[in-house]
């Protein structure tokens, strides 16, 4: 189950990348992330009415609304960052390095004790390969640094916001994603009040960004389930193959060529995938 979980967040989570990406090119990536995040608040707050499964928060470490704040933070700088990167054009450069984000909370769990077989330690791996390549990494002589420092950026917010998304997550996955939806449209009101803006949307874009926001808000929401019902760092490397599902996308609606080392990348992650399944 929780393998299934962390599989289809990466689909959702894909799917909102590949959406907010191109919206990205259009418009502010700071509004985009901001009026998607706006969504994905309503839409979790409905699921707490309508679930009954409010918790008022704490200043404990150990409940959900602490690490959300850190979560919401992290969360909303890096995907600042990563619509950022995708509207220069550079997916390559920023996709694949954003995909590692993986890293930081497979590091944090194997620091605080989590111990996976032999294999799924392999599988782990070959899966972060596989979603690195097939982002379709633009390996040229000269890297331009913006794309290259915005993969980093994006890398180093999600993988602080997912670490942070799994400790809220022992207390309550949905509190958790809502609260971090909440703190990420508080940062992003500020800047509208400061602006006097809210990005210039058409009303024909917001079904598209509703869809970005609840899907994004779902995948959130259901690798931090993902995170409660087996081990935290299989989750993690699971979720982070979001990267594929935008490629393929990609290809399919903007008819963007798949390189052979995209190709290596699918097989390697379905590879990887296999090998976490056989202990998962």
């Amino acid at each position: 189950m929780a393998s299934f979980l962390a599989l289809f967040s990466s689909v959702l989570w894909g799917t909102a990348d590949f959406l907010g990406g191109n919206l990205a090119k259009r418009y502010k990536s700071l509004a985009v992330t901001g009026v998607s995040q706006a969504i994905g608040l309503l839409v979790g707050t409905v699921a707490i009415l309508l679930s009954g499964s409010w918790v008022a928060p704490t200043l404990s470490w150990n409940g959900y609304f602490v690490p959300a704040i850190g979560a919401g933070i992290a969360g909303f700088l890096g995907l600042t960052a990563f619509y950022t990167g995708l509207a220069t054009g550079r997916m390559g450069v920023v996709s694949p390095i954003s995909s590692l984000s993986a890293i930081i909370p497979l590091i944090y769990s194997y620091i605080h004790g989590e111990r996976p077989h032999a294999i799924q330690y392999l599988g782990m791996a070959v899966a972060l390969a596989g979603a690195f390549c097939a982002s379709g990494p633009e390996l040229v002589k000269k890297l331009p640094i913006k794309p290259l420092f915005l993969g980093l950026c994006a890398a180093v917010g999600f993988g602080t916001a997912l670490t942070f998304m799994a400790q809220g997550a022992k207390t309550s996955s949905l509190l958790t994603m809502t609260s971090m939806r909440f703190i990420s449209v508080s940062i992003c009101v500020v800047i509208a009040i400061r602006y006097r803006t809210v990005g210039g949307f058409k009303l024909t874009d917001l079904k598209l960004l509703a869809v970005i926001g609840t899907a994004d808000f779902m995948a959130n929401y259901l690798l931090g389930l993902a995170t409660t019902k087996g081990l935290v760092s299989v989750a993690m490397v699971l979720g982070s193959l979001f990267p594929i599902v935008t490629s393929i996308l990609a290809f399919r609606f903007l008819h963007e060529r798949l390189h052979k080392v995209q190709y290596l990348g699918i097989f390697l992650a379905v590879a990887g995938v296999a090998l976490i399944s056989l202990n998962g």
